[in-house]
């Protein structure tokens, strides 16, 4: 564990509607040294500590009742009445397939956790929302975390300029 991060100054927010799993993402953030989470069955119950709190990163389950985790992604990134369209989103599901990825990423998720996970995995997700924050990007399709994680110099044909990103 490479990067030393004050856990303790951070608010998550973990959305889970099984117990044992959130029990399991809130043991292993307390591990870490988080003291200011906050655990919730729904995203409607999400969205409501969302319109009232400060939470600085969200560690939602794929599989949610009432809407799916892509769902409330959806609903996060895109809608007009998102109480925040930036914060940092780490979605954990058993489904780790390229497609579920590939998904998740194309609807604007910022880090992407398969389980069973162990603290090293998760610290490293964290690690990464917090030390290299990446450009926000919207496009007429697209609103999200810019899905690029490296930054290559390219002048071929097909480049597009800056004013196309």
């Amino acid at each position: 564990m490479s990067a030393k991060i004050d856990f303790s100054k951070i608010s998550f927010l973990v959305v889970d509607g099984d117990k044992i799993s959130a029990q399991v993402v809130f043991d292993t953030l307390s591990y870490l040294g988080a003291t200011a989470v906050q655990r919730v069955r729904s995203p409607n119950d999400a969205f409501e500590i969302l319109r009232t709190q400060q939470i600085d990163i969200i560690v939602t389950e794929w599989r949610l009742r009432g809407m799916d985790g892509l769902e409330f992604l959806d609903v996060l990134r895109n809608s007009v009445n998102s109480p925040n369209r930036f914060i940092p989103v780490i979605m954990l599901t058993a489904h780790s397939e390229t497609r579920y990825v590939t998904t998740a990423r194309d609807l604007g998720i910022t880090e992407f956790l398969a389980k069973p996970f162990n603290a090293k995995a998760l610290y490293s997700r964290l690690v990464s929302v917090i030390t290299r924050p990446r450009h926000f990007v919207n496009t007429g399709s697209y609103f999200g975390p810019d899905r690029r994680r490296r930054q290559v110099d390219f002048d071929g044909p097909d480049r597009r300029s800056p004013d196309d990103e």
